[in-house]
């Protein structure tokens, strides 16, 4: 069923909620369709990827928004563990189980007779970016990437470029370990939060994106009640296990466009997937802003729509 909402300039949204397979599970999502939509027709598609702790009403949503409004289908969803999609234990953020839900998506799009299945893009924001670069490297039906504030969560958790050392990334690692076996012996879950649940605390010292981030999950600003801002500390192995770049220059032939920040803490890992594809590619900077400030600050979203417009218009 789809249904016609209205975003704040008041324009009328096509939205279709949806549900695909990912093994056992039932995934949930937004299927956003173009002004004008004909099933008859073929349209290009991209499949939109939500960061960690987020769900797809939040940013993942807002782009695949407003990429529809450019004339292609996009699809918004929860990553399996998350949200309104199934997977137990519940908020676990599993780097693996992401990537398979952005193949599982493509599989779902595949199958929808006004889908072109040889134009399939995906887009990812913060570590959503990484998981759908990380995708591309092996999936071949993704005939073209992007990232906006992409981050590689693996190499964020293991403190590479802020001072993580391998006897500190041990020590977490024991520390995961002696935590599932008390679970596995009774105990409750232990959770950890994305960003600060208050602003408690915050100094001269606090990184931008933490405060940043507080702002837009923890608040009105963009706060949903299926973001939590937890996840199980069980997860913390499995994401300093993961490398979202390690096979780019091998694997990633397709077109790559990265899109950060100027004043973005996170700008690095941009520049790196960027240095690292041998394929096609290119870096956007979008002046002034923070890596939070590309999730849904007007200005700067609407440089990133009209880059990412131009590049999958292009590619796909």
């Amino acid at each position: 069923m789809c249904i016609y909402n209205k975003n704040q300039k008041g324009e009328k949204i096509m939205k279709k909620s949806v549900t695909f397979n990912n093994g056992n599970l039932t995934m949930a999502g937004d299927l956003y369709l173009p002004d004008g939509f004909d099933e008859h027709k073929k349209y290009p598609t991209v499949v939109s990827v939500h960061p960690g702790g987020g769900v797809k009403e939040q940013t993942a949503g807002l782009y695949a928004q407003k990429l529809s409004k450019q004339g292609f289908v996009a699809l918004s969803f929860d990553a399996s563990h998350q949200g309104e999609s199934e997977g137990e234990p519940r908020l676990l953020e599993d780097p693996i189980a992401r990537v398979e839900d952005v193949r599982c998506a493509v599989d779902y799009l595949s199958t929808l007779p006004f889908v072109d299945e040889e134009k399939i893009g995906a887009l990812g924001i913060c570590a959503g970016g990484g998981y759908a670069i990380t995708a591309a490297q092996a999936e071949r039906r993704i005939k073209a990437v992007a990232g906006v504030s992409a981050i590689d969560i693996g190499a964020m958790f293991r403190g590479e470029g802020t001072g993580g050392t391998v006897s500190s990334q041990l020590q977490t690692l024991e520390a995961v370990a002696k935590q599932r076996t008390a679970e596995a012996n009774g105990a409750e879950a232990m959770f950890l939060t994305y960003v600060p649940d208050s602003p408690e605390g915050f100094d001269e010292n606090t990184p931008v994106l933490m405060r940043e981030g507080y702002e837009y999950y923890r608040t009105p600003r963009a706060q949903h009640p299926n973001s939590t801002n937890r996840f199980l500390f069980r997860s913390v192995d499995k994401i300093m296990a993961f490398s979202a770049l390690s096979q780019i220059s091998t694997f990633l032939t397709q077109p790559l466009l990265t899109i950060a920040g100027t004043e973005a803490d996170t700008r690095g890992f941009s520049e790196q997937a960027y240095a690292l594809s041998n394929g096609p590619k290119e870096l956007f900077w979008v002046d002034g802003a923070t890596h939070i400030a590309m999730y849904d600050t007007p200005g700067y979203v609407a440089q990133a729509v009209i880059k990412l417009t131009e590049f999958f218009g292009k590619n796909l």
